[in-house]
């Protein structure tokens, strides 16, 4: 099945203003030739080596022999269980993938010593484990392989057994596995992490657990041929044009298939678009979330469907003025990859570089290498100690004022970036507090576990339009774990990283508003008491 899309109502009258330019120029085929200059002068370098996606079905094809043989031995052996250790693109992408296909896997994707500590404490004996990461000197990643390999050392299990690399050719992690005997996986090195949900970043966890990888790729091949024609009718260039008509999108996923696939459409969208003062913020939203009811000019709706062309005969059900988009999940990625990118082009931004990310790891970095005492919390209500940026809690003296000062900061236009850096698997219901934010800020919120964020949306945080206001919200960790050889622990790290991102919105003039769970599990039900008010 390939994808179908329909638009209607005021969205559908900026594709079709959209897109006569968009033909003309020939841009669809323009981005199957592997054009560069399709994005302006200043993305013509990076663009020059960031398009290999549009070929990643047929590069990657060689590579599934090789993923089945050693998923053949891993069974062989008893391996019943595979973890990914990855962040941003090298994750998301095998999540919605094994979600969708009911498949197991493991995602680590965070240096929460909690979740770190669930992860090597689950059927050790019998896992696999994928480290990924684009770059190879991800500090996440590197972490998550320091700790495996103790673990399985610790337990009389040979590491080079368990463990498989994904990165790019010579990158430094590519060399010292290599050196080290681990297997490794090479990916397309021309093609960004966040591109590469169809390239041995998406492709090896996701086999390994036990996928249907030729399945996969057909879907994403069947849909090469209609996004490759320059005209009206292409799905990419309308989904592209309609995307780029208004400053958020909403993904709502209703009746699709796709399991978290607005997830990894948030982190594509965000990353590429952000940037400049200019930008799309993506806005995951359930089927009951209040911004649906509240009429937001600037909030464009895609609503993720079992079947975008079925006539619906009640009006309420046609869905009038969004987006609806459907279809398998291969063609899926193809499609969204491919509207992210001419989306890029009508807003005049290089889609393939990710400016502003970098700031964040560098700010940890430094407070990782100083470790300076935390600052002391403004205020602390109900075993939660409030912080923020300087200034924002003058008149706020409880939980609910200083949500209500956050608030007051909201800007026209402006959205809520809930940012959590804790154990999501302790407190799952932590995401739940987003739909309660929206309903009292009556504007768009998006919610990110951190930091895996940080390798994403991210970048919109500070390079997107200045109208973000963000809750970060941290915690103790009852138990913490030395990263091994590393002069810090997982907990220190995650610490720092939420420090240094909040510094960096701050040098940036974005409100933040930090709430520190002393208790965790004690402390939600206070949080979403204050939320609430």
């Amino acid at each position: 099945m390939t994808v179908q899309i329909h638009v209607s109502g005021a969205v559908k009258e900026a594709v079709e203003a959209a897109l006569p330019a968009l033909v003309t120029d020939l841009v669809a085929s323009g981005v199957f030739a592997q054009d560069p200059t399709l994005w302006g002068p200043d993305a013509e370098s990076e663009a020059s080596k960031r398009l290999g996606w549009i070929d990643a079905v047929n590069i990657s094809r060689p590579l599934v022999a090789d993923i089945y043989a050693l998923r053949d031995k891993l069974r062989a052996a008893g391996v019943n269980h595979i973890v990914l250790g990855g962040m941003g693109g090298s994750s998301l992408a095998p999540e919605v993938i094994t979600n969708t296909e009911g498949v197991e896997l493991t995602i680590l994707d965070t240096t929460d010593p909690g979740q770190v500590l669930a992860a090597i404490g689950d059927r050790l004996a019998t896992t696999a484990v994928v480290v990924s990461s684009k770059s190879g000197g991800t500090l996440e990643t590197d972490s998550h392989k320091r700790i495996y390999e103790k673990s399985f050392r610790d337990a009389g299990i040979d590491p080079l057994e368990r463990i498989a690399i994904v990165t790019d050719p010579g990158s430094p992690l590519d060399v010292s596995a290599r050196e080290a005997g681990y297997t490794v996986f090479n990916a397309d090195p021309n093609v960004g992490g966040r591109y590469s949900a169809l390239t041995a970043f998406g492709l090896v966890p996701s086999g390994l657990a036990g996928v249907d990888l030729d399945e996969l790729l057909l879907e994403a091949e069947a849909v090469l041929r209609e996004l490759a024609v320059d005209d009206e009718k292409n799905p990419g260039l309308i989904l592209g044009a309609a995307m780029a008509s208004k400053g958020k999108l909403g993904i709502v996923t209703d009746g699709s298939p796709l399991v978290g696939f607005g997830d990894w459409a948030e982190q594509l969208i965000a990353e590429s678009t952000g940037k400049l003062g200019t930008g799309v913020l993506p806005v995951v939203l359930g089927t009951e979330a209040p911004e649906l009811d509240e009429g937001l000019a600037d909030l464009q709706i895609a609503r993720l469907v079992e079947d975008a062309t079925e006539f619906h005969l009640l009006r309420r059900d046609r869905h009038e003025g969004e987006i609806l988009v459907s279809g398998s999940l291969g063609s899926q990625f193809v499609l969204w990859e491919f509207a992210t990118a001419v989306a890029g082009r009508l807003l005049g931004i290089n889609p393939f570089d990710q400016p502003d990310v970098e700031a964040a790891k560098v700010a940890a970095r430094a407070l990782l290498d100083a470790t300076p005492e935390p600052t002391a919390p403004v205020f602390t209500d109900s075993g939660i100690e409030v912080r923020a940026t300087e200034g924002l809690l003058a008149q706020a003296s409880d939980l609910d004022s200083a949500i209500g000062a956050l608030l007051a900061q909201l800007p026209d236009g402006g959205y809520v970036a809930v940012q959590a850096y804790v154990d999501r698997l302790a407190l799952p219901q932590l995401a739940g507090i987003r739909d309660l934010i929206a309903a009292r800020a009556k504007r768009p919120v998006t919610f990110g576990w951190g930091p895996r964020f940080l390798h994403s949306t991210g970048q919109f945080h500070k390079g997107g339009p200045a109208v973000g206001v963000f809750l970060q919200i941290t915690s103790t960790h009852p138990q913490d774990l030395q990263i091994p050889d590393r002069p810090f622990t997982f907990g220190q790290l995650i610490n720092a990283q939420a420090a240094g991102d909040g510094a960096v919105l701050a040098e940036h003039g974005r409100p933040v508003l930090t709430l520190n769970l002393t208790d965790p599990e004690a402390n939600i039900t206070t949080l979403f008491s204050a939320v609430n008010e």
